[in-house]
């Protein structure tokens, strides 16, 4: 019986397949056979690579897996088209990821954690807690799973707003823009890549300096220090305006408009003042602003601050983000989608993950 730990196919880059077959004996382009029959044709067994005699099929079944996920659970919305999916980890663990579609605009919310460690007051990821980082395997094969379910040109947006923080989880993060903004990738172009984060200035730069050229997100939810950290622990450790220089030197190295996430929380950053200090900041670089509703995390049964916030009522969003179009601040509302079946906006956390 093989009890050899076989290596996760998906994953790895171009590069890295390239030195695998040249260390085999083998001529390069195999390299961008195999990854063009993994991402652009979705193969799920290594004998189904048509291109590659017989021998080297059953060595690469040998020395990898193309299984890093398993399919457990699609739910779907009932007030919406939003679909969720539950996925397995090949250690037990549970993740969740959200297609949104929307005419010629179908966006795939994928996750880069088992839970997250960051512990932010309106997010239900934050009360699971944080198990460990995906693999570059587990953040790919999110999408491309969900591409084999609903054909190879559905999606055509990605956004890494799931669970977890992907910046935390750097390297890995890097090795699936790699992926997928491979010129042998055919599906997805960087500038429909979305990286969101709570703020790590030091690998916010350090993604600017990367190759990829996304675009950045940035969860800000507060314009000011005492109130964000209130609601955003991880403001303690990064102050904003430290983050919001690594947000400009990203805005600069790339040439790219910024996002702001903005979550509305009732008497919390709803004020005049949150008005004021936004249009402060949003001046001082080319970004937008994206405003969104505050969901329920009530399924999670959360505790102190997260128990007691509240959303700021519809009219009171609608007269906040005038104030902010009045003062030439280019401002989205996010609509909520979803939330029936807890894939909206800070609502993705799984209950069944195994116990350790």
């Amino acid at each position: 019986m093989n009890s050899k730990k076989k290596i996760e196919i998906k994953g790895l880059t171009l590069s890295e397949l390239e030195q695998y077959f040249l260390s085999i004996g083998e001529k390069k382009f195999r390299a961008s056979q195999v990854f063009n029959w993994l991402y652009n044709n979705l193969v799920t067994k290594f004998e189904d690579m048509g291109t590659l005699p017989k021998g080297l099929r059953k060595k690469l079944n040998y020395d990898f897996t193309l299984k890093t996920l398993t399919l457990k659970e699609v739910q779907n919305s009932t007030l919406s088209e939003t679909k969720k999916f539950l996925f397995s980890t090949q250690d037990d663990y549970s993740i969740e990821t959200v297609l949104i579609p929307g005419g010629d605009r179908n966006t795939l919310c994928i996750s880069t954690q088992v839970g997250c460690p960051l512990d932010c007051k309106f997010c239900a990821t934050g009360v699971m807690g944080f198990k460990r980082n995906l693999t570059i395997g587990e953040i790919v094969d999110q999408y491309f799973l969900t591409a084999k379910e609903f054909g190879k040109n559905f999606i055509s947006n990605i956004v890494f707003m799931g669970m977890g923080e992907p910046l935390i989880n750097f390297q890995n993060t890097l090795g699936a823009l790699d992926i997928f903004t491979s010129q042998h990738n055919n599906r997805i172009s960087r500038n429909r890549i979305t990286v969101s984060t709570s703020g790590i200035p030091d690998q916010i730069r350090a993604l600017a300096d990367s190759p990829y050229r996304i675009k950045l997100a940035l969860s800000l939810h507060s314009a000011f220090d005492d109130v964000r950290s209130k609601i955003m622990p991880v403001n303690k450790r990064f102050p904003l305006a430290d983050v919001l220089d690594a947000v400009r030197y990203y805005s600069k190295i790339t040439d790219t408009r910024i996002t702001f996430e903005y979550i509305m929380l009732k008497g919390i950053n709803d004020r005049e003042e949150d008005i004021r200090a936004l249009t402060k900041i949003c001046r001082s670089l080319p970004s937008k602003i994206n405003v969104i509703p505050f969901n329920s995390i009530a399924h999670m049964s959360p505790e102190g601050i997260s128990q007691e916030l509240e959303p700021t009522s519809k009219v009171d969003i609608e007269t906040f983000v005038s104030k902010l179009r009045d003062n030439y601040i280019t401002v989205m509302v996010r609509d909520t989608q979803g939330d029936d079946i807890a894939a909206a906006c800070g609502q993705l956390a799984t209950k069944n993950i195994k116990l350790t």
